[in-house]
């Protein structure tokens, strides 16, 4: 019998792990060389539920092109169902990337759930996530956002956390298929493609290339921790409750990374948007509580106010809303 290149089987192993034990699976697939070694590895390994979905963002001369390209390969190899999902990403917040990723992400829940899909499956390799904490450390994110991108979010899952970028490439080479090189990848007009072609090499150069294993272990080892305070912070949040909001003599007692995590999870309780809650926000709750001087209220992302009445925090009307 025929060895399995290692490459190939290190891809399959992880793929392997992340299969949810029935159900509809749906592969993300770009063509790239990670989500098409993905795919070929699920393809594989689960032959009778895996289907395919790829996303055209319209934002390239022949994306469209690319995407017929991508499913038709995806219907010769067998994958059924095969969907193209064409998105916009006009009037999305945030730069080009956050839209894309925005618009992709909903196209692909929405596939899932018309589908009925036990799970997506995610292309992000090692590489990927050691790009995101640089990026996470370098707009001085927490433990939250150096923890990376999750191994799985609801339905969705990134088996080859824990594969390299070269893995993906040599299995694709050895399973004879030709990879979409993405020219966004290479522009340096984005963040990511920075960090790729400049700032990942730099300290693998300085440091050796087990940085980019040691980068991505960080944020498993975050994740972990994550979870863990979180799961504290829940219990937290439930007895700081008052009749009015949360009381003052519940919240000083916490330790501030369990505070601080509470005053996060109220504030979107009352409605603030995730993303733009930030950390001065919960920083300025977080006067309320302990550096308390008489100041007014604190005012949040969706014209949210919070002040101190009586020994708890309450939501006001800010007086510009009045």
């Amino acid at each position: 019998m025929a060895r399995i290149p290692p490459p190939v089987a290190a891809v399959r192993a992880a793929v392997r792990r992340a299969l949810p034990g029935d159900g509809l699976v749906l592969v993300a697939c770009s063509g790239g060389a990670d989500s098409l070694a993905l795919a070929s590895a699920a393809r594989f390994l689960s032959p009778r539920r895996v289907g395919l979905v790829t996303v055209d963002h319209g934002l390239q001369e022949g994306s469209d092109r690319r995407a017929r390209s991508v499913a038709a390969w995806a219907q010769d190899a067998g994958f059924d169902p095969v969907r193209i999902a064409t998105v916009s990403v006009a009037g999305l917040p945030g730069g080009p990337e956050a839209a894309a990723r925005t618009a992709r992400y909903a196209a692909l829940s929405a596939a899932a759930a018309e589908l009925g899909a036990a799970a997506v499956l995610l292309g992000h390799t090692r590489d990927d996530q050691a790009e995101t904490v640089l990026l996470a450390l370098a707009r001085g994110a927490g433990p939250r956002g150096l923890a990376g991108m999750p191994a799985r979010r609801g339905v969705f899952r990134r088996p080859m956390l824990e594969v390299s970028r070269a893995e993906t490439r040599k299995a694709c080479a050895a399973l004879g298929l030709a990879p979409w090189e993405d020219p966004h990848n290479t522009d340096p007009a984005y963040a990511r493609s920075r960090v790729r072609a400049s700032v990942l090499p730099a300290l693998v150069g300085a440091l050796g290339p087990a940085v980019v294993d040691n980068l991505a272990r960080t944020a498993s080892l975050l994740a972990e921790d994550t979870v863990a305070l979180d799961s504290l912070a829940e219990t937290a949040l439930e007895s700081a409750r008052s009749e009015a909001g949360l009381s003052i003599a519940a919240l000083t007692v916490l330790l501030p990374a369990i505070r601080s995590r509470v005053l996060h999870r109220w504030a979107r309780e009352l409605g603030a948007p995730g993303g733009a809650l930030g950390y001065p926000h919960v920083v300025s709750l977080n006067a309320l509580v302990i550096d308390w001087r008489g100041q007014g209220p604190v005012h949040l992302p969706g014209g949210i106010g919070v002040a101190r009445r009586s020994g708890d925090l309450v939501r006001v009307v800010p007086a510009h809303t009045k």
